[in-house]
């Protein structure tokens, strides 16, 4: 694994940084990867969907619209995700069952919790470009997170 401030020193003018608004959730500390998107406003439909995509090491970003009321995965979508081969998940909004996401081998950051689950009305958009944390996900570049941040590059890094 690379760590974020390392690939800052030596690739500075090739990334962009994410502003420092996640915390950590999730067995593993640092996670790497392409990027995939979902857009969703309260709604985990298409999160699930993702998730249920075999990939090899990729990152789900989620655009939840900063929503604070609840949440858009859980540890039934974390161990999914190990089980198809992501490597990590960002969420742009809340996830639930945090005690027991701590124990899967998953690398998630979230801006809070919420015990409330989702709506299931299969809403928003797939692989589209995200902006939020001062920064644009694109589909296809890669994401680089640890506990110092979150990165995003054109193409893979190392």
């Amino acid at each position: 694994m690379y760590l974020t401030a390392d690939l800052c020193d030596e690739f500075s003018s090739q990334i962009r940084i994410a502003e420092p608004i996640f915390k950590a959730y999730g067995a593993l500390p640092g996670f790497a990867g392409e990027i995939h998107t979902v857009k969703v406003h309260e709604d985990n439909v298409l999160v699930k969907a993702e998730l249920e995509k075999t990939v090899d090491g990729g990152v789900l970003v989620v655009d939840g619209g900063a929503s604070l009321r609840c949440a858009l995965v859980g540890d039934n979508l974390a161990n999914m995700a190990v089980e198809n081969g992501w490597a990590g998940i960002i969420v742009y909004g809340c996830i639930r069952d945090s005690a027991e996401i701590s124990g899967i081998n998953i690398g998630i950051k979230a801006l809070n919790t919420h015990p409330l689950k989702s709506v299931k009305k299969g809403r928003g958009d797939v692989d589209v470009p995200v902006t939020f944390a001062g920064v644009t996900f694109f589909p296809g570049q890669y994401v680089y997170a640890d506990s110092d941040g979150v990165i995003v590059a054109k193409q893979r890094l190392k």
